[in-house]
């Protein structure tokens, strides 16, 4: 008697039920590695943001507050998302004066995530909104201790 080649069903519903055990274990970590990656990309947006605010500083003696509602050509120099197109953002950025200052003085760089004018299905539930000030303090809405290295 001669038996024919292949898997049985029940070796297939086996390795079938492997697969998914070690794709539930392992799809929490791969989630939260793409929230920090976005993070850290966020950050570093921040910063650059923040040095080409400091340049404008220098020229200008002021800051400029910016937005995706930009009015005047003058803010279109400062980038209002964080990625490389808007669509693929995880962040909306905007600039504005500190709380209780001018802008001329003082100025704050947030970082939104999941905005309507960015990928609106981003969250950041650990730090939220992210801050970066003129004076360097940096911060996040969430209050999580880890969102800024």
């Amino acid at each position: 008697m001669k038996r024919s080649q292949g898997f049985t069903l029940i070796e297939t519903m086996i390795v079938m039920t492997i697969v998914v055990v070690l794709a539930a274990l392992a799809y929490p970590g791969y989630q939260d590695f793409l929230i920090k990656a976005r993070r850290a990309e966020a950050q570093a947006v921040l910063l650059e943001l923040m040095q080409k605010q400091e340049r404008y500083y220098t020229q200008h003696n002021r800051y400029l507050a910016f937005s995706a509602d930009a009015g005047s050509p003058e803010q279109g120099h400062f980038k209002w998302w964080s990625g490389s197109s808007a669509a693929s953002s995880a962040y909306e950025l905007r600039g504005h004066a500190c709380a209780g200052q001018t802008i001329a003085r003082c100025i704050i760089i947030e970082a939104i995530p999941g905005t309507d004018r960015v990928d609106s299905t981003f969250r950041d539930g650990d730090c939220e909104t992210l801050r970066l000030n003129s004076v360097g303090e940096r911060t996040a809405s969430g209050g999580s201790a880890g969102c800024w290295p």
